[in-house]
């Protein structure tokens, strides 16, 4: 299992024979070289997308189109786009697992805002989620853009995920603090990845706060494409 961390909350997860692109936000990333777009998105067989915000959705439909890949994520916002843009969606909603050629991606709760610009102002695309993410004995919870809440303890209790992909940058999302008690209180990780940090000066900008705070767990500091074996 190899994991790539493309900036920000995108990530690309290989995974099972397959290869997630989770988030995928190319244009306009100020921490990933323009340069290494292909190499990130190369080899793709499916677009996991936690909400509508353009630092996590804005290259979706394109990337779709382009690599002839379906896009997965919550029910609304996918019929949507399955009729409006033509490309290939698995919808599915809160409670549900889909099957991904071997990999079963189950979606959970977030606390968060899923909304998406239009000509009219804002529109609602669908509600926000993480997701559970099962194969090669292993399950990795991906949080997407969350606040702590309850939820997170029958998450913990019941998927038992061994690796924490944890948004953890503060002002939209939780920070390094709240994450730390997170996964403190709510989860068992052998290892915790933060992301959704360092992207602008508004951020966090280190994970000292994450590395300090949970002795006993591999608390990884993403490099930008630089691939983490898990």
């Amino acid at each position: 299992m190899k994991l790539i961390w493309m900036g920000h909350s995108s990530f690309r997860l290989e995974i099972g024979g397959q290869v997630l692109l989770i988030d995928p936000w190319l244009t306009g990333n100020p921490v990933l070289p323009e340069a290494r777009h292909d190499e990130a998105i190369n080899g793709a067989t499916h677009i996991l997308l936690t909400h509508a915000h353009f630092d996590h959705a804005a290259d979706v439909v394109g990337l779709a189109k382009r690599l002839g890949v379906p896009v997965v994520g919550q029910y609304d916002l996918m019929g949507f786009w399955g009729e409006t843009e033509e490309i290939e969606t698995v919808g599915f909603n809160k409670g549900g697992t889909v099957d991904l050629g071997g990999v079963k991606v189950s979606m959970v709760n977030a606390v968060h805002s899923s909304t998406f610009a239009t000509p009219d102002g804002p529109r609602t695309g669908g509600s926000e989620c993480g997701y559970m993410i099962a194969a090669e004995d292993k399950t990795i919870y991906v949080s997407g853009d969350t606040d702590i809440m309850a939820d997170m303890d029958w998450m913990g209790d019941y998927y038992k995920p061994d690796i924490g992909i944890l948004c953890a940058g503060g002002h939209f999302t939780m920070d390094m603090a709240m994450a730390t008690y997170a996964a403190r209180r709510f989860f068992d990780f052998a290892t915790v990845i933060p992301c959704h940090y360092k992207t602008f000066p508004l951020l966090e900008q280190s994970a000292q706060v994450l590395i300090d705070g949970l002795p006993g767990v591999s608390v990884i500091e993403p490099k930008v494409m630089s691939a983490i074996v898990l």
